[in-house]
């Protein structure tokens, strides 16, 4: 075979054809482990011979497969979203291109059959070349889907030598453009199966679901001879292409009810589990069994921070009970298929899957889409390739709703060709695409990124596209969760109940992509693109996902848990109303309780009964009996689990809702009780002392404090510096980032402090007029600022409030207000009002790249104390939010990682009137009107007073 194999755009050669993965009652051999390897920097340096049975291997490297050789020291990651990270001259490749040469030595078990085998690679990037006791089987392209090669007429009892060459780059990688980590080689399972003479060779179940009569309707085509049995149904050795009726039970992925059966012949059994559904777009919209279904998904890469796309299966079902716990019901498996075993799991546990191709040839957007294979016959039998293997695999998952072509890679005739073929060969599901624009060649309109605007206006029916609007829409990609965000999720929801072609979307995106990695002193971190010396690279740009790489959920995951909850809890007028939002089930399954708190503090709980609410219906519901208050009072009522489910405990909050009752009373009397005194370069009133020139508060009962004074910056988050021209460059380009505060005056009345100040950035004619109204009485410090913008300001602000330090031992952190996670102005769902109480650490978040975060909104009151009890307390008139930490805002800007972020003596703290929201502009939409915030009139109060021990 000529040097250029793997620079054949056609798909790889000698493999057997696809089929379906399963595992049966016949011998199998896994062949993970440890290898011998060796990386060489080409193809021409690569050792000659290698494949051979006597090649001398003791002086190479060993490597675990699965594995990416790059996270074993052999190599570099490297990270880009559009670009290839080479020259683009399809389908060439570069000479330099990194080769892994992969031998096992392995002996036969001593009863393996006399049968024909296989050997079965689910996942080899970019390209690998096999043989076999030194007999060449074949090569394999299309990174993320299996291959299998004959090998039994190659097998003897010991020692076997397979040998697998692996290019880093190959024709194949054009296609492969997935916004992801390029890491290379064997990363999914190798297995080596017996397949017995007169075995299951194919099999494909077919179990549809009349919603009318509810039966399903049963077969499975295979060869001749196959038979299928279901105990559970009474059927017995049903054969195949005969069908059977009968009354069932559905599947969906709120009821994932699955039937065991067996798929067998004499010589092989082939265990399954059945999936009744039927999929079907009528009437404009997606409907599973007759429903139509609201996706609340996400999108999901395959991703651990030490093994890439080599997942542990623990890591794959930790995935399936984060997301179910956090009401997520859908799934696109951006932008391949994933490792089988994850199907299975949306199976079992209930899982709406979009089940995507391997194809992505983004990088070609870059250059006007000129030489894009999607158009380019030589690449057809590729494209048609990847979709074959992609069906064959998984055409057996009933969690599977939807066939996608693939992502990003334009559109074309190869395309078209993928579309014709899914079609013809599994009309049970639709195919989708986003890159059909004008919807020629698929079932589904699919966006990505659309604001609520545009969705508003595809609901209303204003698309000029007659084909689309008789479409079903959805956001294949939306909410881009990068760093502190999304922002606007509410709104989208909003938009998806209001009109019934909208049938919601997929979060972008699962996870955090990075890479744990050490500093010089030892400390992990997690690294992105750029950290590994990539000359080409997309930056943290691949850290935008809804749990942080350690699989930690992020707020961005508790947000979306709570704005697509699938039980709405609501006040009404004389009562509670709780309305049903999901699918197909009844809210027989939960249990309704409540609690009442006065003052964030519970005085009173119980059970509420809650009818039998069907989907898409409400009940409404009395009051419970609760006590006389005085103070704030607030109901909760929380749906859970009564009992325990595969993917989470008995006692699991599915939904919540707050209710208020009583409104908090007033705030005391203005404090105007204490005189201000002068003594040489202070001033003194009540438990304050200032500074007599500047008018700033130094000591509060007797603490060292500095501030506090008004404060307009954050450190951007990865949405302020998302779009162009981004909120970030506008603030820095209005010196928000270095503001200067002048001092007009300092007035000493009887009772009362008034400072009058000047805000501004350097340079420029505009600014804030800021002045600060100190009055006291005992024990507390009254604080009144009230602003006035001067000039005419050119952009919006990052935040409204103030900032001072404190001592850094006031690190234990009370209040009442929302929480108990961080909230903003866009992104405040989860958030309820009660009392919390955590550590100064615990208040942060740690985005991979440090940006704002931590902010607690709606605070009544703050306690900041130490070990023994002592501190300050800050009381809102009525509210205010805050964040708390060990860092300047300008340190929190400065860092790339958070080993940069090294704790100081004093404890930062901001006390905010507002914050600008979120929004999602990383890559997708800004921050909504009513969440954007201007410079404009504004005042706000606060209540100083020191705290001498618990409370």
């Amino acid at each position: 075979m000529p040097p250029s194999y793997f620079e054949d755009p056609a798909p790889g050669r000698g493999s057997l054809a696809p089929r379906a993965a399963f595992a049966s009652d016949a011998r199998a051999v896994s062949l993970n482990g440890t290898w011998r390897f060796h990386l060489s920097p080409s193809l021409a340096a690569a050792p000659e011979g290698m494949h051979a049975e006597d090649f001398d291997d003791r002086a190479w490297d060993t490597l675990p497969v699965p594995a990416h050789w790059q996270l074993h020291g052999h190599g570099k990651p490297a990270y880009t979203n559009v670009h290839y990270p080479f020259p683009v001259q399809p389908p060439e490749v570069p000479s330099d291109n990194p080769t892994g040469d992969h031998r096992l030595t392995f002996d036969l078990p001593a009863d393996w059959p006399d049968e024909p085998a296989v050997l079965r690679f689910d996942g080899i990037d970019s390209c690998g070349r096999v043989w076999l006791n030194g007999s060449e089987l074949g090569v394999t392209k299309g990174s993320r889907l299996p291959s299998e090669f004959a090998a039994g007429h190659l097998l003897r009892p010991r020692g076997n030598v397979l040998a697998v060459r692996v290019h880093q780059w190959s024709a194949g990688s054009y296609l492969e453009d997935q916004d992801m980590w390029w890491l290379s080689g064997i990363f999914r399972d190798v297995t080596l199966l017996s397949r017995p003479s007169g075995g299951v060779a194919d099999y494909q179940l077919h179990a549809g679901y009349d919603h009318v009569t509810g039966e399903g309707a049963l077969s499975v085509t295979a060869a001749d001879g196959v038979l299928l049995s279901v105990p559970a149904l009474g059927v017995e050795d049903l054969p195949a292409g005969e069908t059977v009726r009968l009354p069932v039970e559905p599947w969906s992925a709120e009821s994932p009810r699955l039937y065991a059966g067996v798929v067998h012949t004499a010589a092989e059994r082939v265990p399954v589990r059945i999936g009744f559904r039927t999929v079907v777009i009528a009437d404009g919209q997606l409907k599973v069994n007759g429903a139509p279904v609201l996706f609340r998904g996400v999108n999901r890469h395959e991703h651990h921070p030490e093994s890439g796309r080599a997942l542990p299966r623990e890591s794959a079902l930790a995935d399936i009970e984060l997301m179910k716990r956090h009401n997520v019901n859908a799934v696109r498996t951006s932008h391949y298929p994933p490792d089988p075993y994850f199907l299975e799991l949306c199976d079992v546990h209930g899982l709406w899957v979009i089940d995507e191709s391997d194809l992505e040839t983004h990088g070609f957007g870059d250059l006007g889409w000129a030489g894009n294979p999607s158009d380019d016959p030589q690449w057809t039998d590729a494209y048609l390739d990847r979709m074959r293997r992609t069906v064959e695999r998984d055409k057996n998952h009933p969690s599977i709703v939807l066939w996608s072509l693939g992502n990003e890679a334009q559109t074309g005739r190869n395309l078209a060709a993928a579309a014709r073929w899914t079609r013809e060969r599994d009309p049970s599901r639709p195919v989708h695409y986003e890159g059909d624009f004008e919807c020629e060649y698929v079932d589904v309109y699919s966006r990505m990124y659309a604001d609520h605007e545009e969705v508003d206006r595809i609901g209303r029916q204003e698309d000029p596209n007659a084909r689309r609007r008789a479409m079903p829409f959805l956001l294949c990609e939306f909410g881009h969760a990068m760093g502190n965000g999304p922002g606007g999720l509410l709104e989208y929801r909003e938009l998806f109940e209001r009109y019934p072609r909208c049938q919601g979307g997929f979060v972008w995106e699962w996870i955090d992509h990075g890479l744990t990695r050490l500093d010089a002193e030892g400390r992990a971190y997690f690294a992105y693109g750029g950290d590994f010396g990539e000359q080409i690279h997309d930056g943290n740009f691949v850290i935008d996902g809804v749990l942080h790489p350690d699989r930690t959920p992020s707020p961005g995951l508790v947000e979306f848990a709570k704005v697509f909850e699938p039980v709405r809890i609501t006040a009404t007028a004389g009562g509670i109303r709780v309305a049903n939002h999901y699918d197909f089930l009844s809210l027989e399954h939960l249990s309704f309780s409540w609690a009442y708190e006065e003052d964030g503090v519970a005085v009173a709980s119980g059970d509420l009964a809650v009818p039998s609410v069907h989907p898409g219906q409400s009940a409404e519901v009395p009051l419970p009996p609760l006590p006389d208050v005085t103070g704030e009072g607030w109901l909760t009522v929380r749906a859970t689990l009564p009992e325990a489910t595969a993917w989470a405990p008995a006692g699991h909050v599915v939904a919540w809702g707050q209710l208020p009752v009583v409104p908090a009373p007033l705030p005391p009397t203005a404090a105007t009780g204490a005189a201000l005194r002068f003594e040489g370069a202070e001033l003194h009133l009540g438990a304050g002392t200032f500074d007599a020139a500047t008018g700033l508060l130094t000591t509060l009962g007797g603490h060292r404090v500095h501030g506090p004074r008004l404060d307009l910056w954050r450190a951007p988050t990865d949405n302020d510096r998302g779009s162009a021209p981004s909120e970030e460059s506008q603030w820095r380009a209005a010196g928000l980032h270095r503001l200067q505060h002048r001092v007009a005056a300092v007035k000493r009345r009887e009772a009362e402090l008034v400072v009058r100040t000047r805000v501004a950035p350097p340079g420029l004619g505009f600014g804030l007029l800021a002045d600060y109204h100190w009055t006291a009485d005992a024990g507390r410090l009254r604080l009144r600022v009230e602003v006035e913008p001067d000039g005419e300001w050119p952009c919006t602000l990052p935040r409204l409030g103030l900032r001072m330090a404190v001592p850094g031992s006031f690190g234990a952190v009370a209040w009442f207000g929302a929480g108990p996670g961080e909230a903003y102005a866009d992104s405040r769902q989860a958030a309820r009002v009660g009392r919390f109480a955590r550590s100064v650490e615990e208040l942060q978040t740690p985005y991979v790249y440090p940006q704002e975060n931590g902010n607690r909104t709606d605070t009544r009151w703050l306690r900041l104390t130490s070990a023994d009890g002592a501190g300050i307390r800050i009381d809102g008139e009525p509210l205010f939010d805050f964040s708390a930490r060990r860092w300047t805002s300008e340190e929190l800007d400065a860092a790339r990682h958070t080993v940069d972020l090294e704790p100081g003596e004093l404890l930062h703290l901001n006390l905010d009137l507002a914050q600008h929201g979120l929004g999602t502009a990383s890559c997708g939409p800004g921050v909504l009107p009513q969440y954007r915030l201007h410079a404009q009139k504004a005042g706000f109060t606060l209540t100083f007073t020191t705290v001498d021990g618990p409370a």
